[in-house]
């Protein structure tokens, strides 16, 4: 695995840590619990951190020495991938692994730059699109300007492009990207930790409504503070974000501006092992960015069996049963929202019914041993069509790529 700027090892909820993050973490656990010995290289940002670390039996991760040792945005990487393509390329001269699957468009740059010299075959998921970003964020976006031509590139050269979603395959191909150069294997779900069972946080009295995620604008909580004057009586509890962000400071603004300070609530940052007790707590879980590459939070307010309203982007189209496990709406539609959020509020046989509904979809569906499995299929074809096998250490029930 190769993740250049998201790394397992990461606390969830930073400028630039999230769902790529717990991705690459879960991904490299499962297939290592099935059999496959996984290291994944991504950038070293302290002196303080040692070359290989442990991550769990089967799974290394590697600080690779490429740019200064400190946290930079991950928009300000692109000058070190060569120095990182290259660290890669004489690791790999010596211990080639059977396949390298690359996470965000900078690590398929590196990835495919140290490959070439290596002969290793490469799959690649994209996680986010520039395309998208550029359409939705217009002259806030920061990525480097290369970045949209750059990923037509990588999808063209990799062997695979892993997609995490039906809307991802349109976009990629609106880039002419043939529909036989991927493969659709979704984000998934820890249902063992994720489950409608178990504690709970007090969140004082209801109805509750939950927002989780990074604190940009793109995530939409605005939306839902402005919802909040059509839904009498709901909280919103807000989880995301660190004291003295600017995002958190607007958000609040607004709150003011239309009258509902008093019934929004900022927790900050929460630790990831306390996420499921908090998503327990809610009557509603709200995701309504403006856009999603796939979206992580639904899924894991659906193992626990919460109802989701969120907003009909990106992989929400996928996991989100309308009308079954919860609702979809146009994102920014504050109205729409609000009364979605308030018609739904009313109807307790509703909220237990999508519960119960989101609950099964996510565990039969999502869990990430299926993922695992079908990401090793997969790699499996891959191999296949380089006359090779993929290597095992153990058994691997049910991924066809033993």
């Amino acid at each position: 695995m190769v993740s250049e700027h998201a790394s397992p090892l990461a606390t969830v909820g930073g400028a630039d840590s999230g769902g790529q993050n717990v991705h690459v973490a879960a991904l490299s656990l499962a297939l290592a619990a099935s059999g496959h010995e996984i290291t994944v290289y991504t950038r070293r940002e302290s002196p303080l951190q040692p070359e290989r670390v442990a991550f769990a039996p089967g799974v290394t991760v590697v600080h690779v020495p490429a740019g200064p040792a400190v946290v930079l945005p991950k928009d300000d990487l692109l000058a070190w991938m060569p120095d990182f393509s290259r660290w890669l390329a004489l690791s790999w001269g010596a211990a080639p692994p059977d396949i390298a699957h690359s996470h965000f468009w900078m690590s398929g740059l590196a990835t495919l730059a140290a490959a070439r010299d290596t002969g290793v075959p490469v799959v690649h998921t994209f996680h986010a699109l520039g395309t998208v970003k550029r359409r939705h964020q217009g002259s806030a976006d920061t990525s480097p300007r290369e970045r949209v031509d750059t990923e037509a590139l990588i999808a063209r050269q990799v062997d695979t492009v892993i997609a995490t979603c039906a809307d991802e395959v349109a976009e990629l191909r609106r880039m002419r990207l043939p529909d036989h150069a991927t493969r659709v294997v979704p984000c998934g779900v820890d249902v063992d930790v994720f489950t409608p069972a178990g504690p709970r946080t007090d969140l004082g009295p209801g109805p509750i409504l939950l927002a989780v995620g990074r604190a940009v604008p793109r995530k939409g909580v605005e939306t839902t503070i402005r919802a909040l004057r059509h839904v009498p009586d709901a909280t919103l509890v807000v989880a995301g974000g660190g004291p003295g962000e600017p995002e958190l400071d607007r958000l609040a603004r607004i709150a003011g501006m239309y009258g509902v300070a008093d019934r929004v609530r900022f927790v900050g940052r929460v630790a990831r092992e306390d996420v499921p007790a908090l998503m327990r707590s809610a009557d509603v879980v709200v995701s309504v960015p403006w856009y999603e590459p796939f979206g992580i939070v639904p899924l894991e307010a659906m193992a626990c069996g919460v109802p989701v309203v969120a907003s009909a982007v990106g992989g929400h189209l996928d996991t989100v049963t309308p009308g079954v496990t919860g609702l979809l709406i146009p994102p920014r539609k504050a109205a729409v929202l609000g009364r979605a959020l308030r018609e739904l509020l009313a109807d307790p046989f509703l909220l237990t019914s999508y519960g119960t509904a989101a609950a099964d979809r996510a565990r039969s569906h999502y869990d990430w041993n299926r993922v695992a499995a079908q990401t090793a299929a997969v790699y499996g074809d891959v191999l296949a069509s380089y006359g090779r096998a993929l290597s095992m250490t153990g058994t691997c029930p049910g991924t066809g790529a033993a």
